[in-house]
């Protein structure tokens, strides 16, 4: 059962948490595209937008089998288990308190200029909205790179390594 456990945890770390890490990492660079109303720009954030947000909603799935695993093979109270647990809080915290409402204000932005169609759209807030969303976005990934490598190392485990 634990092989089956662990098999499905990292399953979907690779199958959800990768494509968030990678269409959340994209967004900036098409959102900062819109200022200049590239309407292939503004599809394609909207198209990352979406695949952050619904993967996000599946990605429960990788600390509850994680904490599953950790339970069947005893380690639910080692230090490395808990970082990784606190991490990944704070990681989805930032996804989904700061990068996914971050994702949608500049998407609404777009709209918005768009509909008005007059060009008086101020490019520099879509760049400052860009430039903070890809610093959120960058300790995201890195919270979870952290996570990985706690996961492979397990410092201070007794389960080998």
């Amino acid at each position: 059962m634990t092989k089956l456990l662990l098999s499905i945890h990292v399953l979907a770390s690779i199958l959800v948490v990768g494509p968030i890490a990678v269409a959340a990492s994209m967004f900036p660079r098409y959102a900062r595209r819109t200022a200049g109303e590239d309407g292939h720009s503004v599809g394609a954030t909207v198209l990352l937008h979406r695949i952050c947000s619904g993967y996000a909603i599946v990605g429960v799935a990788v600390p509850v089998f994680g904490i599953a695993t950790g339970a069947q093979l005893g380690v639910l109270t080692d230090a490395w288990l808990l970082t990784s647990i606190v991490l990944t809080t704070i990681a989805a915290a930032i996804l989904a308190l700061a990068i996914l409402p971050g994702q949608e204000s500049m998407i609404e932005s777009a709209a918005a200029a768009a509909a008005a169609a007059d060009g008086t759209g101020d490019g520099a807030d879509t760049k400052r909205a860009a430039a903070r969303l890809a610093g959120l976005t960058g300790v995201f990934n890195l919270l979870w790179a952290v996570v990985v490598v706690l996961m492979i190392v397990r410092p201070g485990s007794t389960t080998g390594a």
